[in-house]
């Protein structure tokens, strides 16, 4: 399968990296972005929540609904093949963006969907292996006292609270990598943590609070020796760097659409073959089976298996548009100007009096985010005085309070960039939260 990257020939002609001016054209792609917020142009730094549509994304599904909107897999009038042509065609065109095969490529409606599938067919495994439905190897994936799950004291809820659920199904036990003042992994722990009970290995790829790209070879390389499944979360890396799921060698991958260019309700979930195959389903109906009785049905396998009832195939659609695009721009490019943003943002935070940046100090590797916290003034206070300013930024605890009460906080403000922000953009937040304090004579 092709990579995530720009073809070879288009590589040639582009710069290593985006700048300015470049960025400032990309912006022409963005309609909501051409707006005034309280007078001021919009600088929007909340793309680590949802990002925003390029003209080619909302073009593709308007255009699917005026040309060739259709049940897919479902009829034989002309509408109805094309219709499932474009949804299977997007599925292929995601699949080679992430470097996976069609048929690991399951749709699901976001990333929490993804997760929710993994921890529910894993809870359920045991008892069809013990009803004798399932294939051979599913008894092994089956959880039962004494195993354990690892997960990391970063964790979004969404890949914490599915796996809190799954220990209290299946009566295994859920653990923790923790994290260190700067917040990085305690990597140090980590071969102790995750040893020979270990069932599930689950972890972020970057942190949506910290900026911190973990380690995924050195923790894949853990769980590979205990023979754990390696879950890994990709939606903060998924948009904004090359992500090639066989490279890295995890078992599962989720992402969701809403954060890289996409529609919500679109998200996806990368499995190996040989696990797809196995694993009983998560969501049950038509379309995801081959005969059913009136006392039991027989199911296809993925990635239809986990496609249960009408798909989101307009979405899809938009999605494999998104990833096109950014395929086109380049994600080694996107990466190294939001690297830079991110450096920028940090680097002008710490300088700041009052301020406490969370995660890798300036220097240090990170996507292009940044979370802080304002001595004497509530997260939620800085986000309002930001967007009187035309600035949009993601206040809270961002789905991640575990960490947050770690780190001593409960909310924080989160300024993210990507492709379609400037150096000027963040310079504007930064200008704007050097005036936080005295505002609110804290």
């Amino acid at each position: 399968m092709a990579l995530v990257s720009t073809p070879a020939s288009l590589e040639q002609a582009l710069p290593a990296t985006l700048d300015n001016a470049e960025v400032l054209r990309i912006r022409n792609d963005f309609p909501v972005l051409d707006q005034l917020v309280n007078g001021r142009p919009l600088v929007y730094l909340d793309s680590g929540a949802t990002s925003q549509n390029p003209l080619s994304v909302i073009e593709a599904e308007q255009e699917f609904y005026e040309q060739r909107n259709a049940a897919v897999h479902r009829g034989a009038h002309h509408l109805a093949v094309e219709a499932t042509e474009a949804f299977e065609d997007a599925r292929q065109t995601v699949a080679d963006f992430i470097g996976a095969d069609y048929s690991e490529t399951i749709w699901t409606s976001n990333a929490t969907e993804g997760l929710n599938l993994i921890s529910y067919t894993l809870s359920t495994a045991g008892l069809w292996a013990a009803q004798g439905r399932g294939d051979a190897g599913l008894a092994d994936l089956a959880l039962k006292p004494g195993d354990e799950i690892v997960v990391t004291e970063m964790e979004h809820h969404a890949n914490l609270i599915p796996w809190q659920e799954l220990a209290f199904r299946t009566g295994a036990t859920l653990r923790y990598i923790p994290i260190d003042d700067a917040g990085s992994l305690r990597m140090d722990q980590a071969g102790d943590i995750i040893g020979s009970r270990t069932k599930v290995l689950a972890f972020t790829h970057a942190s949506n609070v910290l900026g911190t790209i973990n380690p995924v070879r050195e923790l894949v390389a853990l769980g590979r020796a205990v023979g754990a499944l390696v879950v890994l979360d990709a939606c903060q890396s998924a948009p904004h760097m090359v992500l090639d799921v066989k490279k890295l060698d995890v078992d599962f991958a989720v992402f969701s659409g809403h954060k890289m260019l996409a529609p919500t309700g679109i998200g996806v979930l990368y499995g190996k073959q040989e696990l797809l195959d196995i694993l009983p389903p998560f969501l049950t109906g038509g379309s995801m089976i081959t005969t059913v009785t009136m006392e039991r049905a027989e199911y296809l396998p993925a990635p239809q298996r986990f496609e249960a009832g009408t798909q989101r195939i307009s979405q899809a659609v938009a999605l494999a548009a998104a990833a096109n695009y950014l395929t086109e721009t380049g994600l080694d490019r996107i990466h190294r100007w939001e690297t830079e943003l991110g450096g920028r943002m940090v680097t002008g935070l710490e300088s700041i009096p009052g301020i406490r940046v969370l995660g890798p100090a300036a220097g240090g590797e990170r996507i292009g985010l940044a979370a802080f916290d304002v001595e004497g003034v509530h997260a939620h206070d800085v986000g309002q005085f930001l967007d009187s300013r035309g600035i949009a930024v993601r206040v809270g605890h961002h789905c991640a309070q575990p960490l947050h009460r770690r780190l001593g906080l409960t909310a924080t403000t989160r300024a993210s960039a990507y492709l379609y922000n400037t150096t000027d953009d963040v310079d504007q937040f930064l200008d704007a939260v050097a005036g936080v304090r005295a505002y609110f004579r804290a």
